[in-house]
């Protein structure tokens, strides 16, 4: 890792992405932080190119890092680095607990704005929630976050609109393109229409959300 600047400067907007598959040696924790995006000039040098990339490592590597040098700050299962790696952008380790396993991250974090280490660390752990989930799990997720207006149970309103062997079955709208909103029954989703709904599937997920394509009650 390397320093372009003794102080912060300018913000760098992220957009989190899980660069590398798998969990990290120490070897190839430093081979990613060599590792130089494929960015403008001016992207490398303010921070931004790098700003939200993250990837898991190995828990002695979080405890090798944290006694390396001082750390810049340190709270609860999250420190950052006391050198940046450009602008305002510098390294921060989690220690994060995931479906009762504590996980381990390297991710690097803006912080010229006070909420990155905890919006980075909020992606990771919505997005590793919803990996470790089963399909019926995602299902019943998705289910319980949707707008009421949204979801149902088949044979509820009208019987005679579905058959027998699917009444009493849990329905959600999606969007059928061509011939417009329909009733789907929630077993039957494909895995592109679960991973549209990827944002409710989340520890922290909101209740009571639209389906994505729709911006008005049917």
């Amino acid at each position: 890792m390397t320093s372009t600047a003794d102080t912060p400067t300018a913000p760098a907007e992220a957009n989190y992405e899980k660069i590398r598959e798998g969990v990290a040696t120490h070897q190839q924790m430093y081979e990613q932080f060599n590792l130089c995006p494929d960015a403008s000039d001016d992207d490398l040098r303010s921070g931004k190119a790098y700003a939200g990339r993250w990837f898991e490592i190995e828990e002695q590597s979080y405890e090798t890092m944290l006694d390396l040098l001082p750390p810049l700050f340190m709270r609860m299962g999250m420190f950052a680095m006391s050198e940046f790696r450009a602008g305002s952008v510098a390294s921060v380790f989690f220690a994060i607990p995931i479906l009762g396993e504590t996980r381990w991250f390297h991710g690097w974090c803006n912080l010229a704005d006070r909420r990155g280490p905890d919006m980075m660390r909020a992606a990771i752990l919505d997005h590793e929630t919803a990996e470790g989930m089963t399909r019926d799990e995602r299902l019943e997720a998705i289910w319980a976050n949707t707008h009421p207006d949204y979801r149902g149970i088949a044979g509820a309103a009208n019987p005679s609109a579905w058959p027998p062997e699917h009444r009493g079955k849990k329905t959600i709208l999606v969007n059928g393109g061509g011939v417009g909103t329909m009733l789907k029954l929630l077993e039957e989703l494909t895995d592109a229409e679960i991973e549209e709904r990827r944002y409710l599937l989340g520890p922290g997920a909101p209740g009571g959300q639209i389906p994505p394509g729709m911006l008005s009650r049917p």
